[in-house]
């Protein structure tokens, strides 16, 4: 049976991140993919130069649509830009029983664009972490919901791993793609202990809509597997090839996307 997998984030019109990144990425990764928008952005492969919020009671209305008719395995959440929207999928993933849930913090975009209002940060680590079976933060990101410095070595980063852990998450998947070298080493931080999840740093500027990507691609191999370490190994397997390919595609002058159908192109 293929698993079913709802995203709830903020659009991207230019397609390489937020709920359009998601719905590839879930597909690629094969499940079923949904959609409940938090915002839409006025954005392209330069930088974000508008945001229009989905107000909170229609971001509930969207989601109670999706569970009210259709069995959900998996849940992402991206862009929820404001503490309001924060508290509405908090009371939604309480409503509906929601187990399976992948958070990717998205607080600024590529471009250096803040998409999460300060005040969210305190909604997010109080009333959405303890409802997280895995959460997704680059370095800047942990470092937010912590009030801490950003990591800047491996050690760093298993501490705040673990100190992120004891906010609620079941497990911490922490991206080091801002660490300096040629590697961009990942760390998985569960019950069961921690381990890395290596990987080469691709030469490209084409990185929009990685963390998008990844934890996308997460939430559907968990949907299908029910292990978050396998899960987490095949989306960080899937998130290399799709940066790697990213250069095959002519997307915008900017930071372009990564390619997330890389694997099945080349196959066709």
């Amino acid at each position: 049976m293929i698993p079913n997998v709802l995203s709830i984030a903020g659009s991207d019109p230019s397609g390489g991140a937020g709920i359009q990144a998601d719905i590839k990425a879930i597909s690629a990764n094969g499940a079923y993919a949904m959609a409940v928008i938090t915002a839409l952005t006025a954005q392209n492969t330069q930088g974000v130069s508008g945001v229009e919020l989905v107000p909170p009671a229609f971001v509930a209305a969207q989601i109670d649509a999706v569970f009210s008719d259709i069995r959900v395995d998996a849940v992402k959440i991206g862009m929820i830009a404001t503490d309001e929207i924060a508290a509405t999928v908090a009371d939604a993933l309480v409503r509906h029983g929601v187990a399976n849930v992948v958070l990717d913090p998205v607080m600024v975009a590529k471009g250096g664009d803040r998409l999460l209002a300060e005040e969210a940060i305190a909604t997010i680590r109080d009333r959405l972490l303890p409802r997280t079976l895995v959460l997704t933060p680059n370095l800047p990101e942990a470092a937010a919901l912590l009030d801490r410095p950003e990591p800047a070595s491996r050690d760093q980063m298993t501490a705040l791993a673990e100190a992120l852990r004891d906010l609620g998450p079941t497990w911490v998947l922490m991206k080091g793609g801002h660490l300096r070298g040629d590697d961009s080493p990942d760390y998985l931080a569960g019950p069961d202990g921690g381990r890395w999840l290596e990987g080469q740093r691709s030469k490209t500027a084409n990185t929009h809509g990685t963390g998008c990507t990844l934890s996308s691609a997460l939430a559907a191999r968990l949907a299908i597997t029910g292990n978050v370490a396998a899960a987490a190994r095949e989306a960080k397997a899937y998130i290399s090839a799709a940066i790697a390919a990213a250069d095959e595609l002519d997307v915008g002058s900017g930071h372009g996307p990564t390619n997330h159908f890389a694997r099945l192109w080349l196959d066709g």
